[in-house]
């Protein structure tokens, strides 16, 4: 099929939108592609499209898990084979992810950039029939992002396994030096750049600065119609203020990353189908979901940074209507963000203090650990040894960023079933133990293709379709998984802390300084940039597409600045008209021309009146003022 049939039949859409074709044609051609599109641009089109009209697998690296399971959802929805390799998955249930794609049709394989480093995984990849490699959210390979990931930097090593594939990198935010950054750090040959102006024109953006949160809150939420969200810094600020929202009779939800997989599943896809009309959520909310009719995004506190703002702030209005985003801010939100500014950049000893927790905690001895994955409860791990949560997680992040260790999001998996025995072996193992008869038969029910590769499971689920309990259901699958009968590997909910190197004495333990130093003068400029967005009265649409190097952009006319220059200059021109008029009668002395017009403040009216002096519309002559 050409590109214009596969976008037909699989998204049913007639045309691209602008540069998705010109990208398209670029990735057909083989060239090294860099694609930069705002959000809601329709980035996975680009590598998506290509991919399917060419013979082969595309190998997709994505650094969010829950990216990676939206986005092979979609493509299942389609009727398109993918899968994803995903931290918290087992060898032998990679293994077969892995024999399908060497072996079998899949024609997405999403991974995350640290199993991309596995030597499992490289081997693997050799024998495929790869077509493209799609480096999505790619400003995370650069030190001069807003979100640096190490794993990053290893990803050109995989394009040795298939040197005449192209890559395509994709992003919604990256600035001139990033962006140079991404084509050097993926060993670019011939790089095309296309690049989208970010410009939103059918989002207004404002700053309030306000005494009452709460209450505005409520006000746009009630004054806006669609849907919304509220970004919130703190789980405990999801409850609250969604709590708060509700009480005012605002249908509302909270999002968080410490909830469960099924929770969360379930807020969101209550929150896609407007069942619930407003999600309050921390950042771990949003990315990949293309919800078209979100009318209002509202940030309750500064972000850290304009990339974080823009991503966020740009999931409203993606049908191409109005919508807003909102800052709300206060003066104590800006000491608030210093301080964390402060604790998210610990002395070097406190973070070799945090890697001797760490191994301490997960009992690591010396000399041991190099490529275990463990469970990681931050919290918990914080209060053992009080230590601050933002200080610790910032303290693993820099051991990250030196190769130690890799911590990955919340894995999100459900349980996964995968019979070992066959037919004819499962038929007798039923009829010597009669007891599970009647589980594997329902089991067998439910789930179809458990004995070809790992099927999802849900434990409450079989229970509601058997006479078990869940607890009950649990104990069953775990003695048939010890009895070699089925592979249960059971859903976890915490992040995965992997260990890159074995336990080093603290002696041995080397942090680099300047580098550490420079990503916090990165950090520094970023949240410059935040207060100035804040404090600067100028158009908030220029500033931000002034970040990202557009110097040229026009006043949007829409966001609260522009729209308080229009009123001040239709202000100013009432006044202009009044005093003139008042003129026209009569000469007036200054006391009697300042009250000449009731609009606006004495002081207001006075600049007004030097204004049409220096330009010569009146002039005075002795205390009186003529046309």
């Amino acid at each position: 099929m050409s590109i214009h049939q596969i976008l037909k039949q699989y998204w049913g859409y007639d045309h691209f939108r602008p540069l998705q074709e010109d990208i398209i044609t670029s990735v057909m051609e083989n060239y090294d592609t860099l694609a930069l599109l705002p959000t809601g641009g329709g980035k996975s089109i680009c590598f998506q499209v290509p991919a399917l009209a060419k013979e082969g697998i595309c190998i997709v690296v994505s650094p969010l898990i829950a990216l990676m399971k939206d986005q092979v959802e979609n493509l299942q929805k389609r009727g398109i084979k993918a899968l994803a390799i995903i931290s918290g998955m087992g060898k032998r249930e990679i293994d077969i992810a892995l024999d399908n794609c060497v072996y079998g049709d899949i024609k997405f394989l999403y991974i995350s950039p640290e199993r991309l480093m596995t030597d499992l995984v490289r081997e693997r990849i050799r024998y495929m029939k790869v077509n493209l490699f799609a480096i999505d959210e790619s400003h995370c390979i650069s030190q001069w992002g807003y979100d640096f990931r190490p794993p990053y930097l290893h990803i050109h090593e995989v394009r040795s396994l298939h040197p005449k594939v192209p890559v395509i990198a994709l992003t919604a935010s990256a600035t001139a030096i990033v962006q140079r950054d991404i084509v050097e750090k993926l060993h670019f040959k011939d790089a095309k750049i296309f690049k989208q102006s970010f410009a939103r024109e059918n989002l207004s953006y404002s700053v309030l600065i306000l005494e009452n949160k709460l209450q505005k809150m409520v006000q746009i939420c009630n004054n806006l119609k669609g849907s919304g969200i509220v970004y919130v810094r703190t789980r405990k600020d999801t409850v609250e203020l969604s709590k708060f929202l509700s009480q005012y009779g605002i249908s509302a939800a909270f999002y968080h990353a410490g909830l469960d997989a099924e929770s969360r599943n379930l807020t969101q896809k209550k929150w896609i189908s407007d069942e619930v009309r407003v999600i309050v959520a921390t950042n771990a909310f949003g990315m990949g979901i293309d919800k078209p009719n979100v009318r209002f995004v509202i940030h309750y506190e500064m972000p850290e940074s304009p990339e974080a703002y823009y991503q966020e702030a740009g999931r409203g209005g993606r049908d191409g209507q109005k919508a807003y985003a909102v800052m709300f801010y206060q003066e104590q939100d800006g000491l608030i963000f210093r301080k964390r500014f402060d604790q998210s950049f610990p002395p070097i000893d406190e973070i070799k203090k945090v890697y001797h927790c760490l191994c301490n905690y997960l009992q690591i001895p010396f000399g041991a650990g190099n490529g275990v994955s463990y469970n990681f409860n931050i919290a918990e791990f914080s209060s053992r040894f009080q230590l601050d949560v933002i200080m610790a997680i910032s303290a693993i992040k820099t051991l990250e960023a030196n190769d130690y260790l890799v911590m990955s999001e919340n894995a999100l998996l459900p349980s996964r079933v995968q019979f070992l025995v066959g037919g004819e072996d499962l038929y007798k193992f039923q009829v010597e133990n009669y007891k599970y008869d009647f589980f594997i038969k329902s089991l067998l029910r439910i789930y179809g293709g458990v004995f070809e590769s790992f099927v999802a499971i849900k434990e409450s689920e079989i229970a509601k379709r058997t006479s078990f309990s869940t607890t009950e259901v649990t104990a069953i699958l775990r003695e048939l998984n010890k009895l070699e009968v089925i592979t249960y590997v059971e859903k976890t909910d915490q992040p995965l802390l992997t260990f890159m190197q074995p336990r080093y004495g603290l002696e041995n333990l080397y942090i680099d300084a300047a580098y550490y130093k420079q990503r916090k003068e990165v950090y520094q400029a970023k949240m410059d940039a935040m207060f100035g967005y804040v404090e600067r009265n100028e158009c908030r649409s220029q500033q931000l597409l002034r970040y990202f190097d557009e110097d040229n952009a026009t006043e949007c006319g829409i966001c609260d600045v522009c729209i308080d220059n229009k009123r001040a200059l239709q202000l100013k021109s009432k006044i202009i008209e009044e005093l003139l008029e008042a003129l026209r009668i009569a000469p007036l002395d200054l006391e009697q021309l300042v009250t000449a017009s009731k609009l606006g403040t004495d002081n207001y009216r006075l600049e007004v009146i030097r204004v049409l002096l220096d330009a010569g519309e009146i002039k005075l002559t002795d205390g009186k003022y003529y046309l």
